[in-house]
């Protein structure tokens, strides 16, 4: 029900039948995390939301409102990239982003 992947960020302590959350993993070449990354929430018009570094191992969560979201990716030596994620109370999205070589 979760949708958490293995190795991936604990739900441990996160009401998700209360929350809409947003997280997962910033990858470059597929299979490399991006530590330092950032990661920007931005809601439906643009406007931006929120802001967190992904952690060590590329990983990054937001607790958001329902709706239709855009992932903004910052990551060194990597264009921007913008991935589109829909969240919903009582569920986790998981989204994996691509950057750069």
């Amino acid at each position: 029900m979760c949708g958490a992947t293995e190795g991936g960020l604990s739900l441990d302590g996160v009401d998700v039948a209360k929350e809409a959350v947003i997280q997962g993993q910033v990858l470059r070449a597929g299979d490399e995390p991006v530590p330092n990354a950032y990661v920007r929430l931005l809601d439906r018009t643009g406007e931006f939301t929120a802001e967190v570094p992904t952690s060590a191992t590329g990983h990054f969560r937001f607790f958001a409102g329902d709706g239709e979201w855009t992932l903004r990716t910052l990551a060194p030596k990597a264009e921007p990239v913008d991935t589109r994620v829909v969240a919903a109370t009582g569920s986790v999205a998981e989204v994996q982003v691509l950057v750069g070589a």
